[in-house]
């Protein structure tokens, strides 16, 4: 690892926004919850809705997934929101849970085994499970990112390393027969079954998709960064936008549309390379 401070983004990351709606718009929104899958669009991401987790200064979060009865059961993921000056010298509270943080804007110090990373939009850090870490926002402005935390399930002979970096300075993957419209960001390498977890960024371009519906056993959390598509999920369709949720259980049926006219963009958390335990 080596302290890394990344130029400007290139790339665009919708991030919650706070507040409140006025007294004047109608309650009706695009927020569900079904035993297949969750939908939390970006304008229920409000103030009265944020948590305070102990061991943090200076920072709220959106919990966005728990482990809940006929729910996603791998993972928990927030946007955590840190203003200048605040942090954690103690941010993870399970000594058998790994993390993932992923920067959508502002400078974020992510101190891993006593080495400092600057983090800025894009940027991106995975913590293994049992490691000494760290965050602060030593810079100016108010820094929010999200985390992913996953119990750890080890597996004899391998052992993960903590991994830094920026999704733009890596190479998308086009997907096979998509001509590029559709490209997956890998930021842990997909061949190293020390990972129980992948996260990914994907790209569609306008108009691209994804032409069948995928059922399987990976649980999913997809935060949308950019654009907007029409998502097929368990059989309903549901227009997503930059800044919606979704949360997927264990074989919920999934394919979608990118609605352009911009690319659709989303953070993809899945659960990978592990024996189904009975």
């Amino acid at each position: 690892m080596s302290d890394i401070a990344t130029a400007a983004p290139a790339a665009s990351y919708r991030s919650a926004q706070g507040g409140l709606p006025p007294q004047s718009d109608l309650l009706t929104d695009r927020a569900i919850v079904t035993e297949a899958y969750t939908v939390i669009p970006r304008g229920v991401l409000r103030d009265i809705v944020t948590s305070v987790f102990p061991e943090w200064t200076g920072s709220r979060a959106w919990v966005l997934n728990r482990p809940v009865a006929g729910g996603a059961t791998t993972f928990a993921q927030s946007i955590v929101e840190v203003a200048p000056g605040g942090g954690s010298e103690h941010p993870e509270p399970q000594a058998e849970v790994e993390g993932f943080l992923f920067v959508m804007d502002g400078e974020l110090t992510v101190t891993i085994e006593g080495t400092p990373n600057v983090l800025r939009a894009g940027g991106f850090a995975f913590v293994p499970a049992g490691t000494a870490w760290s965050v602060a926002n030593n810079g100016v402005e108010t820094s929010s990112f999200h985390w992913i935390r996953k119990r750890y399930e080890p597996l004899a002979g391998h052992t993960p390393r903590p991994v830094v970096g920026n999704e733009q300075d890596i190479e998308p993957n086009p997907m096979p027969d998509t001509n590029g419209a559709w490209r997956t960001t890998r930021m842990l390498d997909p061949q190293d079954l020390a990972f129980d977890m992948h996260v990914n960024v994907v790209t569609f371009e306008p108009g691209a998709s994804i032409p069948f519906a995928e059922t399987h056993v990976m649980e999913h959390g997809l935060y949308v960064l950019e654009g907007k598509a029409v998502y097929r999920l368990n059989g309903d369709w549901v227009e997503v936008q930059e800044g919606d949720y979704m949360s997927l259980r264990a074989f919920c049926p999934q394919a979608c549309y990118a609605g352009g006219p911009a690319k659709f963009r989303y953070l993809l958390y899945k659960d990978v390379n592990r024996q189904v335990s009975l």
